[in-house]
């Protein structure tokens, strides 16, 4: 049997709700869906840009990755969830800046609520450690 590996942040939602950053069981690595949390405060950080919640977002699910010995080339695929259909262009726009060069496969959906008013955008990744 494979082992474990969990990701832990010092996100509130996490402990609030029961739940780790990744996951990493063999090659495969699933990263939670991540948001623009401020993990020194616990506040949302740029709460009137998707653009900069996106690269945050995108920066953690990197460091998830690399976290349980992955790298950024192992991601495949991401999910991006986007509240207002006009973020969906900046939220395009860090995809490319942060993730480009790995050119994973996507989906953007639009409309979602999230658990705070002030998330614009929440994204999840898959990756399979090479």
């Amino acid at each position: 049997m494979d082992t474990v590996q969990r990701y832990r942040t010092a996100n509130p939602y996490e402990k609030e709700f029961g739940y780790c950053r990744a996951v990493r069981r063999g090659p495969f690595i699933f990263v939670s869906g991540t948001t623009a949390v401020d993990l020194a405060t616990g506040e949302v950080a740029h709460p009137t840009s998707a653009y900069e919640q996106a690269l945050k977002a995108f920066r953690e699910i990197v460091t998830a990755v690399e976290a349980v010995g992955g790298k950024k080339g192992d991601i495949v695929r991401v999910r991006m969830f986007v509240t207002y259909e006009d973020d969906s262009g900046e939220v395009a726009r860090a995809l490319k800046e942060e993730m480009g060069d790995v050119e994973p496969t996507a989906t953007m959906i639009l409309g979602a609520k999230f658990v705070s008013p002030d998330m614009r955008v929440e994204i999840e990744a898959d990756a399979i450690a090479s």
